[in-house]
């Protein structure tokens, strides 16, 4: 139950497909019984040992219902046989008993048919779920996570607890109740009998529970492994032409089999332990019933106790036990696999988000006067990247941020947009500590355009629709024009149809580039972070984006990270950075003048 109070926020939506299950398979259990029972009047109509009885008996409460049916059984027999034969009698039984296996059969269908809805409906809710936490979660979470494990929980392990949801449900409701239903109508059958019987159900169970105690934990092994693979896999083909320029591929291969192997093991382990569960069981319930045979026989050979159709029935539903048990050993083993998956799926949904809007926070809507970073101070881990920094950047102008490499460039980028917190000091738009805003209506007042142009496996179009998504094609193609995009996507088989490939491989670096200004120029935010938006071009390409860029900053407030120092001679301020804290700023006229750090950087860049 624990189990299911784990996944209870899922379960709800689909409870009523639950409880119908519940209710066909209570139906299942009674016909199950019914069915085995049924063969006991079939054998006495066989072997002549019907009581004959030719009054019809009264009904005389529930506390007679036993010695009601029982008489009304013989009755039946005895008056169909006087007056149709014994043959015709043994038809109706045997059309009985056909009736009553079709309707446990058509009972246990509908059960399978209810709880379809609800394994499915909870495997759809919790992807659902675990993809809107993956994109909810900041960036720093990916920073320690591997993506290949985030997949396997969001496919294998939620499968996992997909299949054991119908596992859990076996476990405490259809196979209990067809063992409790077979029990009950065992006792009234015999009493003594079911107590022998007894002695032997808690050594079986003792014996199954020692060998599932350790499955969840290989369980979790397996996912986890599952999870190390996978992500070795991302890797690869996302690092494909370099794992061959350098000629890694041995290496790869020997880590991902590596991952395989101990895969290997670890499945080998936890599927052994499950098989061991249906032997096991079966044996054990052999065992009861060759003991119920030297038992219950000699009741009927020499204790002359139980009817010789009576005792068959016995043993039919003594048999009949086997299989739930037997259900109910592998179900708890599919439990417990589900419940370790369970864990993992709820581990990331239940992960606390450090970048959380307030309840009260402000939905911004429009950017008047600036953008203010006030004596910020940022660490990933344990260093201090920015230290004590502050600029203003005004309304309609362009602030240009420069240095080596860890200088802390990119941070201001990310610290802005709010993919991390600052440790210290603010950020604020239009004297509005950005804390205070929803993040998405943060976001919504600006482009962004990386360095690595990112790109995804469709047409120009759809890609461009995610600055806006409600732009025209008229409107898309003049954010290609400006881009200076358009002069290749004219010439594309399909234009802005046409599908750019996985991550835009099919386009050049410098088209990938220009693609992603023009989904900044459709989005027409009054905020533009250019974070080394050219660094990665050859000169014609660079010459293409920087003229697509100046076109698009114009009259807009623009935060430019830049590597190449002739990207940005035209803005309004330039910031020099080295090791998080400002050294140098000013035009650039100005600080050539001051023959300093950027001065040095210029001349570096000339002379390469």
């Amino acid at each position: 139950m624990e189990y299911l109070k784990k996944l209870s926020q899922f379960i709800k939506p689909y409870k009523k497909y639950g409880f119908l299950n519940i209710f066909f398979n209570i139906l299942y259990a009674l016909f199950s019984t019914l069915a085995m029972v049924a063969l006991m009047p079939m054998i006495s109509v066989l072997f002549g040992e019907t009581e004959r009885l030719t009054i019809k008996p009264k009904y005389q409460g529930f506390k007679h219902l036993k010695d009601y049916g029982q008489d009304y059984l013989n009755y039946f027999v005895t008056t169909t046989n006087a007056s149709e034969g014994p043959e015709r009698t043994l038809l109706y039984m045997i059309i009985l008993i056909i009736s009553l296996f079709l309707l446990k059969n058509i009972f246990n269908y509908l059960a399978l048919f209810s709880i379809t809805f609800l394994r499915n409906g909870v495997l759809q809710d919790m992807r659902n779920a675990i993809y809107d936490k993956v994109i909810t979660l900041p960036i720093s979470y990916y920073s320690e996570k591997k993506k290949g494990d985030i997949i396997a929980r969001i496919s294998g392990d939620v499968n996992e607890v997909k299949n054991s949801l119908l596992a859990i449900l076996e476990l405490i409701i259809k196979e209990p109740l067809t063992i409790v239903f077979a029990i009950v109508t065992m006792f009234t059958l015999s009493a003594k009998l079911t107590i022998f019987v007894f002695i032997f159900i808690p050594i079986a169970g003792f014996i199954i529970s020692r060998i599932g105690k350790s499955l969840k934990r290989k369980s979790g092994q397996v996912q986890a492994e599952q999870g190390v693979f996978i992500s070795t896999l991302e890797e690869t083909l996302s690092g494909l032409k370099v794992i061959k320029g350098f000629n890694a591929e041995g290496k790869f291969n020997r880590k991902f089999q590596e991952s395989t192997n101990r895969f290997y093991h670890y499945s080998n382990t936890l599927l052994n332990r499950q098989n061991l569960a249906s032997p096991t069981s079966e044996f054990l319930g052999i065992v009861t019933i060759a003991a119920l045979l030297w038992y219950g026989g000699s009741m009927v050979l020499i204790e002359k106790t139980l009817t010789g159709g009576a005792f068959i029935t016995y043993m039919a539903l003594a048999y009949q036990i086997l299989t739930p048990a037997k259900a109910i050993s592998k179900a708890s083993y599919k439990v417990k696999a589900g419940n370790a998956a369970a864990d993992r799926v709820l581990e990331v949904l239940h992960t606390p988000s450090s970048l959380e809007d307030k309840p009260d926070a402000i939905v911004k809507e429009d950017f008047t006067t600036s953008i203010d970073i006030n004596n910020i101070s940022f660490k990933y881990e344990d260093e201090l990247v920015l230290k004590n920094f502050s600029i203003q950047v005004p309304k309609g102008k362009t602030v240009a941020l420069v240095g080596q490499s860890g200088s802390g460039k990119s941070t201001i980028a990310n610290l802005v947009t709010r993919f991390y917190d600052v440790n210290s000091g603010n950020i604020s738009i239009d004297g509005t500590d950005i804390r205070d805003l929803t993040k998405h209506s943060l976001r919504d007042l600006m482009g962004l355009v990386t360095q690595d142009s990112i790109l995804f496996n469709d047409s120009i179009k759809n890609n461009l629709l995610i600055g806006r998504a409600n732009a025209t094609d008229a409107e898309i193609i003049d954010a290609l024009k400006i881009a200076n995009a358009w002069e290749f996507v004219k010439d594309l088989p399909q234009g802005i149809e046409t599908n750019i490939g996985d991550s835009g491989n099919k386009l050049s670096g410098g088209q990938k580039q220009r693609l992603s200004i023009a989904r900044a120029v459709l989005k027409n935010p009054p905020i533009m972070i250019l974070d080394e938006a050219t660094s990665a071009l050859d000169t014609e390409s660079e010459r293409l984006v920087q003229d697509a860029l100046d076109k698009m900053m114009q009259n807009r407030t623009s935060i430019v990270i830049a590597h190449r120092l002739s990207t940005i001679q035209k803005a309004d301020q330039i910031i020099v950075l080295n090791k998080g804290e400002i050294v140098e700023q000013g035009k650039h006229s100005e600080l050539l003048d001051k023959k300093g750090i950027y001065h040095k950087l210029v001349a570096m860049q000339s002379l390469a």
